[in-house]
């Protein structure tokens, strides 16, 4: 048994799946679950209770924003059915309610889903994350974010085994926390002073609508409204207060801050329809469906800023900002399928969209110190895009079938901009750019042999006129994908490759990126099992530079190259060591080779030294693992687990690192019937 492992390590390489988490405790159960009976119901439930540990050397933001585990009690999940026993209940027929990292986890959830045959279906999501953003280390931590994001889904459906369904839902988000910001006063030139912020932001949607089926028809129509609120304030840092420190300004700099607020109310609101219509016959099948969503806001920014300006003159400035904005959308696609004869398929899809963007948004900035003001006016944005594309696939045999497809796009974009003076007239400024795309598609689908199966598609594409620099211009994407597969373990490969070449007005720019991955997992018994997987993605970039240097000219020489090479690993085994124990161990690692280069060096310029820093970021990533179950009763198992985090950046930006270690475990006891 273990030349058996052994070799399958060896000879398995594989994708790197999504990072393992040590807790809570997955792939052990106590025993197969019989519920107990209660009245006319029968329930099974599984409950795991334990305390989470946690020890972080190094950079503790960093940690946070990627793991952001501590220590505490956890209900880690819990997992309880209700069943009718005749499918007849009084009130419901099933209750399925499942939870997990309750009791203050970073990353919590819960769904529930209550039900009654033929009469109603209802389902809740709840979802809670706390989100920490250390700031990127150029702004040297002065764009952090400390908030909660709390996600709420409910859905309702009556008769919802009827041929006719009547749905009604509601969905909430929320985001709240303490966070900084900066703001650059007095010029254009001036200097950047770090700002609090309280982040406070708000999204609630209510939907109505049905659903009707008969004789290989569907029809859906859904009505939607929804509602969006920021209260985010900024105020200037206790640090700042009396302006005795000269943030940004250095020495011989008397640029000062001593008083800074900022409000910005939001308030937006958008109405919606969707309507879809499917129809199915022997040869034929159409799909139908058009949303409309007119979508309004109004706002307003109310800024005041004192302070003295980088040659000593007394400021106080007044940023007064109002607008209210239309943003009607509206989209249709139309797809048919039909099926001349049993090797045959035709498939074609047409879509639509039209977006527009426009309003009364004006800008005026009052300068309370020398009594003048400026005022400008902003713009119009509409985008319209139409699509249309055919597949054709055809099956020579169960073994073999081939696919075909042309690919069309045509976009246009238009704006106006309204430029004026105070007491001046507004003057449109105009202009529009179309451009389209075409794209063929070619591929195979083959079973060479039983249990193995290989797919093969590639996909070249042009556009006349790509907007922006990163737009898809001359591009081409091959995808490849081989898998064998037996009863107790399955190996699989895949290749993709995606090249991308731009040239527009103001840059040039290519990207190209090549993704090799394998995989592998044997089950060789119940108790017993493997996976293991292996990617490699290699990502260079390469475009044009236009960025300001600190003077009044645009550094335009030169070039932005980017050079990634990722290698991720991941491996899981569990396995038993005794009669009532199993152990699952796990390994995931990924790390960035870079291009190379183990260190940064200087340059002759400082942007050309800011554009060097930023080329590549090698780095190591990693997180070991391993949980023990035991069996104490027929009910009820105990676990102990840990798992270290380890990141570490072979330099940083600016010579800032962000390297950390972390210890983190749990203990449970975990309780089913």
């Amino acid at each position: 048994m273990r030349t058996a492992i052994i070799a399958a390590l060896v000879l398995v390489p594989a994708l790197a799946f999504a990072q393992d988490v040590v807790a809570p405790t997955t792939g052990e159960s106590v025993t197969t679950a019989q519920g107990r009976n209660v009245g006319e119901y029968n329930v099974v439930q599984s409950w795991e209770l334990g305390y989470r540990f946690a020890s972080v050397g190094g950079d503790d933001g960093k940690y946070r924003s990627d793991v952001n585990y501590h220590d505490g009690v956890r209900l880690l999940s819990s997992y309880l059915t209700v069943n009718s026993r005749d499918g007849h209940g009084r009130l419901f027929d099933e209750i399925v309610l499942s939870t997990e990292g309750l009791g203050n986890d970073p990353y919590e959830s819960a769904t529930l889903r209550v039900q009654k045959n033929r009469l109603y279906s209802y389902n809740l999501t709840w979802r809670s994350n706390d989100y920490f953003n250390p700031g990127l280390t150029v702004a040297n931590g002065e764009h952090l974010m400390d908030t909660n994001y709390r996600w709420q889904d409910h859905e309702i459906t009556l008769f919802p085994q009827s041929w006719f369904r009547v749905r009604a839902g509601y969905s909430r988000t929320v985001q709240d926390g303490p966070a900084l910001t900066t703001e650059q006063e007095f010029d254009s030139r001036g200097d950047v002073f770090p700002l609090f912020r309280d982040l406070k932001e708000q999204y609630n949607e209510y939907r109505v609508g049905f659903d009707v089926t008969r004789k290989g028809l569907r029809f859906s129509l859904l009505r939607r409204w929804e509602y969006f609120k920021e209260d985010t304030t900024d105020n200037v840092t206790a640090t700042l207060q009396g302006g005795t420190v000269p943030f940004g300004g250095g020495v011989g700099d008397p640029s000062t801050l001593t008083g800074f607020t900022s409000a910005q109310p939001y308030r937006g609101n958008a109405g919606g329809w969707l309507g879809n219509l499917y129809a199915e016959q022997k040869w034929i099948a159409v799909n139908a469906r058009v949303t409309y969503s007119g979508g309004r806001g109004d706002f307003i920014q109310n800024e005041s800023a004192l302070g003295v300006d980088r040659f000593g003159a007394s400021q106080n400035r007044q940023v007064l900002v109002t607008g209210d904005g239309n943003r009607p959308v509206t989209t249709g696609d139309f797809n048919i399928t039909l099926l001349p004869e049993s090797r045959l398929s035709i498939v074609n899809n047409t879509s639509i969209s039209n977006t527009r963007m426009d309003g009364s948004n004006f800008y005026e900035q009052f300068d309370n110190a020398t009594l003048s003001a400026q005022t400008l006016h902003f713009q119009f944005l509409g985008v319209r895009l139409i699509t249309n594309g055919t597949d054709v696939r055809y099956r020579f045999s169960k073994k073999l079938d081939v696919f075909a497809g042309f690919r069309y796009a045509d976009r246009s974009i238009r704006s106006i901009e309204d430029g004026a003076s105070v007491g001046q007239p507004l003057q449109g400024l105009a202009a529009e750019q179309s451009n389209h795309q075409d794209a063929g598609v070619l591929g195979v689908n083959w079973i060479p042999w039983k249990d193995l199966r290989v797919h093969l598609e590639g996909e070249v594409g042009r556009n006349s006129t790509p907007f922006a620099p990163i737009s898809l211009a001359n591009y081409h994407a091959i995808r490849s994908r081989v898998l064998y597969r037996k009863k107790s373990y399955s190996l699989g490969a895949g290749y993709q490759e995606n090249y991308n070449n731009n040239s527009i007005v103001i840059t040039a720019y290519s990207s190209r990126s090549r993704t090799y991955n394998a995989e592998g997992s044997w089950n060789a018994k119940s108790w017993l099992s493997l996976d293991a997987s292996y990617s490699k993605l290699h990502l260079d970039t390469l475009g044009g530079i236009a960025f300001f240097a600190g003077t009044p000219s645009v550094l335009t020489s030169g070039e932005s190259v980017y050079i990634s090479n990722i290698h991720a690993a991941n491996l899981g085994v569990r396995l038993p060591v005794a009669k009532r124990a199993d152990v699952y161990l796990g390994y995931n690692i990924t790390k960035d080779t870079g291009d190379g280069r183990g260190s940064l060096a200087a340059q002759a310029t400082a942007a050309g030294q800011i554009f060097y820093n930023v080329q590549t970021f090698p780095l190591t990533y990693q997180t070991p693992l391993v949980r023990v179950s035991v069996r104490i009763s027929a009910k009820l198992r105990y676990n102990l687990g840990y798992q270290y985090y380890g990141y570490h950046e072979d330099f940083g930006l600016l010579s800032e690192t962000q390297n950390y270690r972390a210890h983190t475990g749990y203990t449970s006891l975990l309780w089913s019937f």
